[in-house]
């Protein structure tokens, strides 16, 4: 069987560039690596235990324990359960429409590292590795080995964006930014502010999600104190996933002065109901986190049993109109290749 390249392969060394035993830090090395510790620790029936190993060859597992809590013990159907645990439905041929690429990111490369899609915006994948490894991901098969690792390999994507009066906002993704320590990114940013025409920074990240304790003073102090209009988009797509002390993380950042937007992918036996959608969105509101995107699933290979056909979301999207103030309805989105932006889901859309 092939193995396809991983966005845990590409493991950059970033939890060593920071002070060692930070909490968030901990966490990570903590977390549940082995598809049989997992089956053991949440006491899952044994025929998932061959499916999740030989999944997690081609996309390697990873639970950090802050948002293992929150899984149901004993219920292989637990919505969060479902964003993490390698099934064998990963293994098998991709359907058609399914592949490697789901949005066309391999024409985006500007730069090593830096991709740009949507006119007056770009993004820099700046982590290879995340803190959960959710088995929908759309970057599954992303070369992150041929992106950047330290700051000054950085340097030709930066020239690119100082050459590109066009640019007015940079993207942080990857993996996950917040992989990278607080010293690393401020240093990243600080380069990135000596760019005149640069105006505004979007980190897109699941860590305060997963891990909440990702959130520090050294991370507040920097998206405060920043010249840029910084904004951060999180990933959560199932009410459970806002704990306590997720539904604290986020308050920091908002009482920060930092807007917070909330993305969620449209999942089979996830989400693909008004009722956990709707809780959702309350969930988020509570903690003055805007519900932004409902975004229809990318079809990368090895996720399509999360499908849900675009009518159902159009039929949710309708429900949740019903039950929530207008500003509490996410918008129905799908990326599009070739699209100059991002796509309104609508009746008819194929």
């Amino acid at each position: 069987m092939e193995r396809r390249i991983s966005v845990q392969e590409n493991a950059i060394e970033a939890p060593a560039a920071g002070p060692i035993g930070s909490s968030w830090r901990d966490q990570l090395r903590q977390a549940v690596r082995d598809p049989d510790d997992l089956i053991d620790l949440l006491e899952l029936p044994e025929e998932l235990r061959s499916g999740a190993r030989m999944a997690a060859e081609m996309f390697p597992l990873v639970v950090p324990q802050a948002f293992l809590s929150r899984i149901r013990r004993g219920d292989p159907d637990d919505p969060l359960l479902r964003q993490v645990l390698p099934i064998d439905a990963e293994t098998g041929p991709a359907p058609a429409g399914f592949s490697s690429d789901p949005v066309g990111e391999e024409g985006a490369s500007k730069a090593a590292g830096m991709l740009q899609k949507y006119h007056g915006r770009a993004l820099l994948i700046v982590a290879g590795v995340c803190a959960v490894a959710c088995r929908y991901c759309f970057r599954r098969d992303y070369p992150y080995d041929e992106t950047p690792s330290g700051l000054a390999e950085w340097q030709p994507a930066l020239k690119v964006i100082a050459e590109s009066p066009d640019i007015e906002e940079i993207i942080l993704s990857g993996g996950d930014p917040l992989m990278r320590s607080d010293e690393w990114l401020a240093e990243l940013v600080a380069q990135l502010e000596a760019i005149p025409h640069v105006r505004r920074l979007r980190i897109h990240t699941r860590l305060p999600i997963v891990i909440p304790d990702r959130v520090t003073d050294g991370l507040l102090t920097l998206l405060s104190t920043t010249r840029f209009a910084p904004t951060v988009v999180v990933h959560a797509n199932h009410p459970a996933e806002i704990d306590e002390a997720c539904g604290a993380a986020l308050l920091r950042l908002v009482k920060a002065g930092v807007p917070v937007l909330n993305q969620c992918v449209l999942l089979r036996g996830v989400n693909d109901d008004v009722s956990a959608l709707a809780d959702l969105s309350r969930a988020l509101l509570d903690v003055r986190v805007m519900p932004y995107y409902m975004s229809q699933l990318d079809p990368v290979a090895g996720a399509a049993h999360f499908e849900v056909s675009k009518e159902r979301g159009l039929e949710i999207i309708a429900e949740l109109r019903k039950q929530l103030p207008g500003f509490g309805v996410p918008r129905y989105v799908q990326e599009v290749i070739g699209a100059a932006h991002k796509v309104e889901v609508q009746s008819g859309c194929s």
